[in-house]
């Protein structure tokens, strides 16, 4: 290659080298430095010549140059020959001082290529450089900034020239006036320092260890007197901080006096830039260094400067640190630093000034003097600096740990965390420390949203914080043990401290486990000794309390009953063996549980059971008395916790109930009633059950004790009241007798059974009974309550000996009452519940209810409930006091109440259940079954649902008994099936389950029998999940064969006369499911109705005049059809009559009449012949002024075609459908094809067009019709290829008729010889739309096989070949398409047909009136297709011929031809096998299709890659051919840059004679109209001069190849500018 092609490259580059585009411009910069590494001599000398040419070239332009210039120089230094290196220093040194102003970028990339070359060439870099650096005279910005840098990169190499360099320099400090030159200066003298220090510092490895420190002292002293005296007091900021960095680094190099001397001066200096600038680090950074140097020299003056040095540095830690802002950061450090340094020298003094800060209260001072006292503990850890101060340091934390703010108290956590690891928490007061973490452990959860302050410390960051030290604490420091163990457990019982209990736990466990597992004797805790501990039952008490709400304070469950196991025999020793046994299994349960699914009842009863038999374990009274007294005491520490004190109520009574002091229990008894907070509902139910539970083992004391308090003062409306009453001043009179009666309904629960029936009257309803003319609300519940518990005492103890209960009655009225008095318009209480509740414990006590009694029971009950409000409402208050319940609350007495109205239904129908009972009962329920309101109608389903189960569970089978409601029953729950409700539908499938089993034991059926068909509607139950109608109808269909397969015929008319009525149900759903159950069971059982049909007919039309749903009106007309005889012959010229579109009646008539097949044959046949004979359209003018015409339909065979589609609709008309099944598809496609871009005729009436879709109508009747032949393949298919849609549509209509013809060709061949038979007349039709649909119909059937099969391709042959010359444009392409797939459907035929295949592609490749080139793509993929089966002898002549008519397409712009022209090059290839010229032809287009790999559209891509694979045998290279067979796969990826690297070495090496053909080739598509192809080019170009070895570069017109180069780096693309950049830097 010449060196002007080198040059010229270069040159280009050289322009291009301010590329707008960033990548670009890198691209350039990286080829300009491949040439430079190539020739770096020859690179360089031309950036210089352009440098120099071009003085005025912008600075930016000038910067890459120069930037390009130092990365070759950095690579090659050492190829570079010595002159140039001068040269490129002389030219830099030029460059960077050529302006005297200062321009940064330009002077820094030329500084910059001084110090890459100074990196090899220091003694000429700065041969040149003090050239410049002349005593005297002030040097250029950049010419000392170099300096600093060269110090920097080249350490070894500059120092020893440093004592000269500030010998000049010293002088031109003086001289400086500009504060940018002091800044340099000030850097430069920063950097030398530094590089002096660091070759001090390492002189093992410097080049000279004779330096010494004193070598440059007295320059560095006089430096730093100019510097200090003068530079350090100028208002410039950025330049006084860069003169403190310096004089920072200097006084590590100043003589020890000097500095001495200057330390009073100099350290107030520094600390007053602080006020001066934010940018604190820098300042910091030196002060360290001035302090480091000043400590390491044992300065006797720093001391004087030590308050200002505290008192400045004490303010920089109190700064706030942003993490996001890293100089914060490290000027903290930097800082603490500093007072590590100081504390080296002055520890007294600096822990003083520390301890004295921590007093102040501001927020910021104590944050830092916390920060400074954790690094002083931590970094003094190996010295005894700190041991003298620790008592001091103990005593003086005191007050930062009382103060309020978060932060303050998150750096006391930590402060604490590095006391506690240097033995600071064994002293005296460090139990102080302990309890500061606890006591944040115990914080709650922060609820106010504070301001956005990102240094904000929530309570839960805080609480976490100490959890973590805490348990840190425990396990990692081991001299603590004694510390912590026992004294934590002083934290378990107060109240304060709730929150930390679960960290505290989970360290004594860890603490005990450890001294248990090393038998240390202070595991064992003498209580007596240890005076702030809580006694051993204090500790049970508040475990055990934990223990019950589990996932309270934080989970805390778990670790209580840990802890408990743990301290077992520090409880008592008798208990060990039980704890262990009892205790893991609750654990197990609590880790197998979440807070969602747990079990809260079960899980009390488990702890009260684990309470009793530790209890007994204990064996001791004492014990126990004492156990009892604390709980009781330890009760008002649960006043804010209700739930909790209610557990530990339970506790106290299981407790008294092993106590055998009866005194005690007593006195116990009377402490809980006096001391109980009677206002509080949950207070007074767990006063209750302790009382209760305490009765089981002392009846007759408890019961004296209750009586006793009953007469006592509490209940006179007196002063002396409040005197009995502790602290409950407020406690009204009313509510404590609500506490006294729910005592005497517990005491009867919890009593012996032989015992309590004797006192139920005297003792217990005599007591509670007096209260009944209340109107208090409290007591009406807690009487409802007492008495619901009394009727249960007295069934549970009915069982083992008889009883009348004689005030049953009265006890009923009573409570009946408080039900009436309820509010309707909301639920606020629970009275409702309760009062159902304990009705149904009554009502099966003896005696019993009158009918008329249960009568009004069940409809003040039902009606009570039944009419609430769903349970979403939110009722209004009727007092301001009133509490309003949340949702939560609600859905639980909701749910509880409508339970017990279940319970109360059951038990009214008692436990041998009769029909009659069922009928009584359910009469109260059925008419919430059709309400309008749908939880009324879920309440009552339900209801229903819960009474039948009850009923089949608890029935008797009596002879002479039978089940005579089944039918009414039936009737009014079917419909249901098919409510809007999921959960009323589902119910209601399971009331139909239970009934029909209820019919089967009546008729004589065991129990345990399952019934096939019964069994088969649970599975219905899953289909009802779904609400369409179309599943809920047939799961109605699927219910009714069920129930008519059971039902006695005897219960038939009942059933239909109430689906008569279920026609008119509040709910459509439910009416059309009445006709749905009504038609099946009609179809089914209606055989024995015939007397009754004259009167169902009369029902059915007095419904219809109330029926308004159209779904259900059809469904009795199909209903009438069922009972009556068909006369279908007399309605057809009605039907075809009707306005269009037809309205659902019409439609389902329509419909019926192919019910019959004879009927339907005969309708079949005439429409057909109408369809065949009358015009499908007439053209209407759009308008007398615009002109134009539109096709729109004629009536009658719209009509016709609407009914056909109706009547193929039903199943019945399958057999005349098949056995016209050709000539019907054949009419349904030519009606199609005159229907497509049709309008719908105007409405005589409304003058408007009706709203139908013309070709809709014949493609939904031809869909029809395939399903009625049974083509489900057919229909899957064109489903799957949404050919429906496409066919209706003028603009798809071929593709759908495509589809139509390829999925019957596929899967109903044998039908299509009679189908092609019928449709070829219409090939010769005067509509040029049915010709258009045949030819497409035809055309691909062509490509399948079925046509040779069944022997019909000669017909579809003759008719494409007629078809070439026909009129229509598209009719022709379609003819050509055909014609081209036969190669796909018949190869063997392919050469029969030969001459006039390749004579109808030929002359579609020349069609001139093709306007989308459709005919020509068609014709190049036909031929395609058929040259895979041609034999050689009828296409060899033609392959040249052939070729030459597809080359111009290959850069067609349309992207399909030039990808079918390609694939078509691909296919010829065989042919020209062997043949030079064909050979030729392959290397002709061979760049061409190389370029295409990178084509914008894919598929162009994919031809190009098969054409290549299959022509690569032919042309001429092993290599080329491997590699196109084995990179160039259509799936495959290609990565085009190793492709085309590869494949020129091959070229190069193959066909270097055809170089120049090749690279001539490719300059072409320098002008390509696609970015891709020119860039592809570019690329091609660069890899062949890449791999060009010199001897062929005489093939190649280099200077061509250059002028395209150079204009495509000036393309409007920047992707192929960046590859015409690539390709120049292959040149060498």
């Amino acid at each position: 290659m010449g060196e002007t092609d080198v040059e010229q490259v270069t040159l280009a580059l050289l322009d291009a080298a301010n590329d707008k585009d960033f990548e670009v411009q890198a691209q350039v910069r990286k080829s300009m430095l491949t040439l430079g590494n190539e020739q770096p001599d020859r690179v360089l000398a031309m950036c210089q010549d352009y440098l120099l040419k071009h003085p005025k070239l912008v600075v930016s332009h000038r910067v890459v140059i120069l930037q390009t210039i130092e990365l070759i120089v950095g690579s090659r230094i050492d190829a570079i020959s010595s002159p140039r290196i001068k040269s490129i220093i002389s030219l830099a040194s030029d460059e960077m001082t050529r302006s005297k102003e200062v321009v940064p970028d330009w002077q820094q990339a030329a500084s910059n290529i001084l110090v890459a070359v100074g990196n090899k060439h220091i003694n000429d870099i700065m041969e040149e450089i003090l050239s410049k650096f002349q005593p005297g005279v002030l040097p250029h910005f950049f010419v000392v900034q170099t300096l600093a840098n060269l110090s920097d990169s080249n350490v070894y190499g500059m120092v020893p020239f440093l004592n000269a360099i500030l010998g000049t320099m010293l002088p031109m400090l003086s001289l400086t006036k500009q504060d940018n030159m002091k800044w340099v200066f000030s850097s430069a003298l920063c950097h030398f320092s530094d590089s002096i220090s660091e070759y001090l510092a390492n002189l093992d490895k410097a080049p000279d260890p004779t330096v010494r420190q004193d070598t440059f002292s007295s320059e560095i002293c006089a430096a730093f007197d100019i510097l200090f005296n003068n530079w350090l007091q100028s208002r410039e900021s950025k330049l006084r901080l860069t003169v403190a960095e310096a004089v920072g680094s200097m006084s590590h190099l100043m003589a020890s006096d000097k500095l001495e001397e200057h330390i009073p001066k100099l350290i107030p200096a520094i600390l007053s830039l602080y006020k001066k600038t934010n940018e604190h680090y820098i300042i910091s950074k030196s002060l360290c260094h001035v302090l480091d140097a000043s400590v390491n020299m044992g300065s006797r003056v720093l001391e004087t400067q030590l308050d200002s040095l505290l008192f400045a540095l004490h303010q920089q830690v109190s700064t706030s640190m942003d993490y996001s802002n890293p100089p914060t950061v490290k000027n903290h450090n930097e800082v603490l630093r500093c007072f590590s340094l100081l504390a080296k020298a002055f520890p007294d003094r600096l822990v003083m000034l520390v301890l004295q800060r921590l007093e102040n209260s501001n927020e910021r001072s104590r944050l830092g003097s916390l920060a400074v006292l954790r690094h002083l503990i931590n970094s003094s850890s190996e010295s005894s600096m700190m041991e003298s101060k620790k008592l001091l340091i103990l005593a003086s934390i005191r007050q930062p740990m009382a103060d309020h703010s978060n932060k303050v108290k998150k750096r006391v956590v930590q402060v604490i965390s590095a006391m506690a690891h240097h033995g600071y928490l064994e002293l005296d007061g460090g139990e102080l420390l302990v309890r500061f973490l606890v006591q944040h452990c115990a914080l709650p959860d922060t609820y106010q949203k504070a301001a956005a302050d990102p240094e904000e410390v929530t309570n839960e960051s805080l609480r976490t914080m100490c959890d973590s030290t805490l348990h840190l604490l425990t396990t990692t420091v081991g001299r603590l043990a004694d510390v912590l163990w026992p004294k934590l457990l002083y934290y378990i019982s107060p109240a304060q401290y709730s929150n930390a209990t679960t960290p505290l736990c989970k360290s004594l466990i860890v603490l005990g486990n450890k001294k248990k597992d090393n038998k240390e004797a202070s595991f064992n805790i003498d209580f007596s000794q240890e005076v702030n501990l809580p006694s051993p039952q204090t500790l049970m008490v508040k475990l055990l309390v934990n223990a019950a709400f589990p996932f309270n304070s934080r989970g805390h469950g778990a670790p209580s009953l840990s802890l408990l196991q743990i301290l077992s025999v520090n409880i008592h020793l008798n208990i060990e063996a039980v704890w262990d046994q009892e205790i893991p299994p609750l654990l197990t349960l609590l880790e197998e549980s979440t807070a969602e699914s747990f079990d809260k009842i079960s899980w009390d009863e488990s702890l009260l059971k684990f309470l009793s038999k530790t209890l007994a374990a204990v064996d001791d009274d004492k014990w126990l008395c004492q156990f009892a007294a604390e709980a009781t005491t330890y009760l008002s520490t649960y006043n804010n916790a209700l739930e909790e004190k209610s557990f530990l109520y339970r506790c106290i009574g299981v407790t008294l109930q092993h106590s055998f002091n009866k005194d005690f229990v007593k006195k116990q008894l009377q402490e809980i009633l006096l001391t109980a907070r009677h206002n509080d509902a949950l207070e007074r139910q767990g006063v209750a059950l302790a009382i209760g539970l305490c009765a089981n083992s002392h009846l007759e004391g408890t019961l004296a004790k209750l009586d006793e308090f009953g007469k006592s003062d509490a209940f006179k409306k007196s002063q002396s009241i409040f005197n009995l009453l502790k602290d409950r001043n407020d406690v009204e009179v009313e509510k404590v007798k609500s506490t006294l009666i729910l005592c005497y309904g517990q005491v009867a629960v919890h009593a012996p059974p032989e015992k309590i029936l004797n006192r139920i009257d005297q003792d217990i309803l005599g007591c509670i009974s007096k209260h009944f003319n209340t109107k208090d609300l409290t007591m009406k519940l807690s009487l409802i309550q007492s008495v619901g518990l009394v009727a249960k005492a007295i069934s549970a103890c009915v069982k083992k000996q008889g009883y009348v209960f004689s005030r049953k009655q009265e006890l009923i009225a009573l409570i009946q009452e408080f039900i009436k008095a309820e509010p309707a318009d909301g639920l606020r209480t629970s009275v409702r519940h309760l009062v159902m509740r304990t009705c149904a414990h009554l009502i099966p006590l003896d005696p019993a209810l009158s009918e008329n009694e249960t009568f009004d029971l069940l409809k003040v009950c039902v009606s009570s409930v039944f009419s609430l409000p769903p349970e979403t409402h939110t009722p209004e208050k009727i007092t301001k006091d009133e509490e309003v319940l949340d949702l939560k609350q609600r859905k639980a007495l909701y749910k509880d109440t409508l339970s017990s109205l279940h319970d109360l239904l059951s038990s009214v129908l008692g436990k041998e259940p009769t029909p009659d009972a069922l009928q009584s009962v359910f009469k109260h329920v059925e008419c919430g079954l059709s309400s309008t309101l749908d939880h009324e109608r879920e309440r009552a389903i339900s209801a229903t649902a819960h009474l039948l189960n009850h009923y089949l569970d608890n029935m008797t089978v009596k002879n002479m008994m039978s089940f005579h409601n089944l039918g009414a029953l039936l009737g009014r729950l079917s419909p249901r099936c098919s409510d809007p409700q999921l959960v009323v539908r589902a119910t209601a499938i399971d009331c139909v389950y239970i009934l029909l089993y209820i019919q089967l034991r009546y008729e004589g059926f065991a129990l345990d029998y399952k019934d096939g068909a019964v069994e088969g509607l649970l599975p219905l139950k899953s289909q009802l999940e779904n609400p369409d109608h179309s599943v809920l109808y047939k799961t109605c269909f699927e219910l009714t064969k069920v129930m008519s397969k059971r039902l006695p015929q005897q219960q038939m008319t009942t059933l239909v006369f109430m689906l008569f009525e279920g026609l008119v149900d509040s709910q459509t759903n439910c009416c059309r499911a009445s006709s749905v159950i009504l038609n099946t069971l009609l179809k089914n059982r209606g055989g024995g109705l015939q007397e009754m049909v004259p009167e169902m007919l009369e029902v059915l039309r007095v419904r219809l005049q109330s029926i308004t749903e159209d779904q259900v009106r059809v469904a009795v007309g199909q209903t009438v059809l069922i009972m009556a005889s068909q006369h279908l012959q007399t309605v057809l010229n009605t039907l075809a009559n009707q306005p269009l579109p037809y309205d659902s009646w019409t439609s389902e008539m329509w419909m019926a009449l192919g019910a019959d097949p004879i009927v339907a044959d005969q309708i079949i046949e005439i429409v057909m012949e109408k369809l065949a004979v009358m015009a499908p359209y007439v053209d209407k003018k759009e308008s007398m002024i615009r002109g134009g015409t539109t096709k729109v339909a004629t009536n009658k065979p719209l009509a016709m075609t609407c009914g056909l589609k109706e009547l193929l609709l039903n199943g019945q008309s399958q057999e005349p459908a098949l056995s016209k099944f050709p000539q019907l598809f054949s009419c349904l496609i030519v009606r199609l094809a005159s229907s497509v871009g049709v309008s719908a005729p105007k409405d005589n009436a409304t003058k408007r067009s009706a709203a139908i879709h013309v070709a809709g109508v014949a493609a939904d009747a031809l869909r029809i019709l395939l399903a009625r032949a049974q083509l489900d393949e057919v229909l899957k298919r064109l489903d799957e290829e949404k050919a429906w849609d496409a066919i209706r549509e003028l603009n798809t209509h071929v593709t759908g008729v495509t589809l139509l013809a390829r999925a019957m060709a596929k899967h109903a061949g044998p039908r299509l010889p009679a189908i092609v038979e019928c449709l070829c007349p219409s090939l010769n039709n005067i509509y040029e739309c049915q010709r258009i649909t045949v030819t497409a119909f035809f055309s691909e059937l062509l490509n399948h096989h079925v046509a040779t099969e069944l022997m019909f391709i000669d017909v579809l042959m003759n008719n494409m070949m007629e078809r070439i010359a026909d009129p229509c444009c598209t009719v022709r392409m379609l003819a050509v398409r055909g014609l081209g797939n036969i190669a796909v459907g018949s190869p063997e035929k392919v050469n029969k047909y030969a001459k006039e295949l390749l004579a109808a592609m030929s002359s579609g490749m020349e069609e001139k009136d093709d306007p989308g080139k459709l005919i020509i793509l068609e014709a190049m993929s036909g031929l395609s297709k058929v040259l895979l089966y041609l034999d050689k002898k009828n296409v060899h002549l033609l392959v040249v011929y052939i070729f030459m008519k597809i080359k111009p397409f290959l850069e067609s712009d349309n992207d399909d031809i030039r990808c079918a022209s390609i694939h078509l090059m691909g296919k010829l290839s065989k042919f020209g096998s062997g043949e030079p010229i064909f050979k030729d032809q392959i290397h002709n287009v061979l760049v061409s299709l190389l370029l295409h790999l990178v084509d914008p559209n894919a598929h162009v891509v994919k031809a190009c890659k098969y054409a290549m694979r299959v022509c690569a045998p032919m042309v001429g290279s092993e290599q080329i051919t491997a590699m196109f067979q084995n990179h160039l796969h259509e799936d495959k990826s290609l990565h085009y840059g190793e492709f085309i690297n590869d494949l020129t070495k091959y070229l190069i090496q193959d066909f270097p004679g055809m170089l120049n053909f090749y690279h001539i080739s490719v300059l072409q598509f320098f002008k390509s109209n696609w970015s891709e192809v020119r860039a592809g080019a570019a690329m091609f170009i660069g890899f062949l001069l890449g791999n060009l070895p010199d001897e062929h570069y005489a093939h190649l017109n280099m200077g061509t190849i250059t002028q395209g180069l150079v204009m495509l780096l000036q393309d409007p693309d920047p992707v192929v500018r960046g590859k015409a950049a690539e390709a120049m830097g292959r040149f060498h």
